[in-house]
């Protein structure tokens, strides 16, 4: 089974969640994103390509990696682990220093209502330093699999994820296979 990564705003595609699922043994496909490059719609029409082409079984992402990863999944009906996910990208993203236009963030937005509970996972920091709307996410969120680490910053390397990333796979029916 293969697992794409989706790794986050001016992020690497050898995150900490690429390093933990290496560890596991998993098949995994991690491009390497440069979001300040190219407008949403391409970077989502890239990130179907690479499912389709690769035969993908499970998405993961972090941070605005995870709001792709969501929107994946609602399109798809894909198995998705959302590890921070930044749900409101049009919010956040300018703070950063994102210099695009959000608009098309707000668009794809909508996708998110088409998502089925039995197919999303999250871990989140408890502490996250970025991404402040923890609330919102667990509401739109609740039905899944929902893990908080307390002490969690926004870096997954904070996360546990050596332990969460095998639950919540687990939790998801997929194994992985070396």
């Amino acid at each position: 089974m293969k697992i794409l990564n989706i790794h986050g705003y001016k992020g690497s595609s050898c995150n900490s969640v690429y390093t933990a699922l290496k560890n596991l043994d998993c098949e995994v496909i991690s491009p390497e994103i440069d979001y300040d490059a190219k407008p949403p719609e391409r970077v989502l029409e890239e990130l179907h390509r690479l499912i389709d082409e690769n035969h993908v079984d499970v998405v993961v992402g972090t941070s605005l990696g995870g709001f792709y990863a969501a929107v994946l999944s609602a399109q798809l009906n894909l198995p998705v682990i959302l590890v921070n996910p930044c749900l409101m990208p049009f919010i956040y993203l300018s703070r950063l220093g994102y210099t695009r236009d959000v608009k098309p963030y707000m668009a794809m937005f909508g996708e998110l209502l088409k998502l089925k509970s039995y197919n999303v996972s999250t871990v989140v920091g408890g502490q996250d330093e970025i991404i402040d709307t923890l609330d919102f996410t667990e509401q739109l969120l609740q039905k899944g699999q929902y893990v908080v680490v307390p002490d969690g910053k926004h870096s997954g390397a904070t996360l546990s994820l050596d332990v969460n990333l095998p639950q919540l796979l687990a939790g998801i029916s997929f194994k992985c296979s070396g």
